[in-house]
């Protein structure tokens, strides 16, 4: 999920600081800037589900986790993961180069997807696709939820370690919902323009900050703090700058100096 957030920030940076510097870049690059950056987002809620289900066979059925959570078999699961990241959109271009001229991938555009992705049925395939993945997700997160809690009143010892696989879960629900800001961004969008119609760049940059910044920046710190370890060395940094500072604070021919 780290690697792919990775790639998700630096192809959505890179176009938005293209879309500033240039504005109109051509259609091939465009389609390619999009469909990386739709890829990569799509396949963080089935991360989301996937690490939630890894949590609750370790939790539900611990004698067979071992088992169940191969390193072949999670190979196999990513791979899914990205095949049903690639499968929808992927088609997009498809259509586009079956319906567009050739001359139009030689064009100049504002890389947004509907200018590139033009045809109305493709925007009512992608509609039904979020709905269907999304649904997926969340009642798989609801699930394992549900499942983990009445395992932790089941068990009589370990209840840590149910406790920390619920609040996991219900992180993994926090972060699906920070995802889907980028599946109502749109319409958000017109409507503030609409309001706001002198400051469309100052909306734009919100915009993007807020759906595709925001929910990245905070996971990877969310999930560092919850670490015992990185929370351990994260202390003991901390405490070792709060006394630098106070040394360097310290001035010259005083009491503490001497």
């Amino acid at each position: 999920m780290v690697i792919n957030d990775g790639i998700q920030l630096t192809i959505t940076i890179a176009l938005f600081l293209l879309s500033y510097i240039f504005y109109r870049i051509n259609v091939s690059f465009c389609c390619l800037f999009i469909l990386l950056a739709v890829f990569t987002t799509r396949s963080t809620p089935f991360n989301l589900a996937s690490m939630a289900i890894e949590r609750y066979i370790a939790i539900c059925e611990p004698l067979r986790h071992a088992q169940i959570c191969t390193v072949r078999r999670t190979y196999i699961v990513l791979g899914l993961i990205w095949f049903l990241s690639v499968a929808p959109d992927i088609t997009d271009l498809f259509v586009t180069l079956a319906t567009e001229s050739l001359s139009f991938f030689h064009q100049s555009v504002f890389c947004l997807r509907q200018n590139v992705f033009k045809d109305p049925i493709l925007a009512h395939k992608r509609q039904a696709f979020d709905t269907i993945y999304f649904s997926c997700v969340f009642l798989t997160l609801v699930f394992t939820y549900l499942r983990i809690l009445f395992a932790a009143r089941a068990l009589s010892t370990d209840k840590t370690s149910a406790q920390r696989a619920r609040n996991t879960i219900l992180l993994h629900g926090a972060q699906l919902a920070m995802c889907m800001l980028s599946y109502i961004s749109p319409s958000v969008e017109i409507i503030l323009r609409l309001i706001f119609s002198g400051q469309v760049l100052e909306i734009r940059f919100a915009n993007y900050l807020i759906v595709y910044i925001l929910p990245r920046f905070l996971s990877p710190i969310i999930y560092g703090v919850r670490d015992r370890k990185f929370r351990k060395y994260l202390k003991m940094h901390l405490r070792s700058y709060r006394w630098g500072v106070k040394l360097h604070s310290v001035a010259p021919g005083t009491k503490d100096d001497k």
